[in-house]
């Protein structure tokens, strides 16, 4: 029998700023897309602070704040500079992920496993400014303990694989993430998941009943060119929505 439990929709806004920094100019701006995700069914707002600035930049941080009516969840690397906006910002919500300068998107999860200390101290900074952690992690249980020894509250599991798998490999990857979820619930995790998700394949995972949030850009804002941000949005959580059994 499908789950009931709720399904929220975290919506990356990210590539509308992507759009805007291409040719220099003042729009799209990312905080207008906020009011239309939001009013299209969006639970939450998702925003990615890179070290290169290559798309959102501080102040969108502030002009979405002005307009939200859901929370903020901001992305951002584990660095003294990212961590030092973030407390001084203070959003509902942090995720901390890897990150390199030269890669397209977000490569795999943090290795939380080989830096517990240095993320602990993190997710600690975090909390004592009243934000609440999560951690973009491998759908791993080696991961998934280590997220829960630093404290955090939140894991968001990678999805990358499970979206780039061929037809060979997808129902493996796709066990993984099932795994890692009922494995994370078990430690007392709040599960997440997201990257790579699309219209074809979300449903899969808005399914597994342990996850709470998908978070979804890229489909998204590929969807709005032809349809509109509004329908782009509406669609993604319908599907979702439809896929828990609502």
């Amino acid at each position: 029998m499908p789950d009931t439990r709720p399904i929220h929709l975290g919506v990356n806004i990210d590539h509308v700023a992507t759009l805007r920094q291409a040719r220099g100019t003042p729009y799209p701006r990312p905080a207008d897309a906020v009011v239309i995700a939001e009013r299209a069914g969006a639970d939450s707002i998702t925003v990615h602070l890179r070290e290169d600035r290559r798309h959102i930049q501080e102040s969108d941080l502030h002009e979405i704040a002005a307009v939200m009516q859901t929370h903020m969840n901001l992305e951002l690397a584990v660095t003294d500079e990212m961590l030092g906006i973030a407390c001084a910002f203070a959003p509902s919500d942090c995720c901390l992920v890897p990150e390199r300068r030269e890669e397209l998107t977000t490569e795999g999860g943090l290795d939380v496993a080989s830096q517990i200390d240095r993320v602990r101290e993190a997710c600690a900074r975090l909390a004592d400014a009243g934000i609440r952690v999560s951690l973009f992690i491998d759908p791993d249980e080696q991961q998934l303990e280590a997220a829960a020894a630093c404290g955090a509250p939140v894991v968001e599991l990678h999805t990358g694989s499970f979206a780039d798998a061929g037809e060979s490999r997808r129902i493996a990857e796709l066990q993984r993430i099932v795994d890692a979820a009922a494995f994370g619930e078990r430690l007392g995790l709040v599960i997440n998941a997201g990257h790579g998700l699309n219209y074809d394949n979300v449903g899969e995972i808005a399914a597994i009943p342990q996850i709470v949030e998908l978070n979804i850009g890229h489909a998204i804002v590929s969807r709005a060119v032809f349809d509109g941000l509004e329908v782009a949005v509406a669609e993604m959580k319908r599907l979702m929505v439809e896929a828990r059994g609502g």
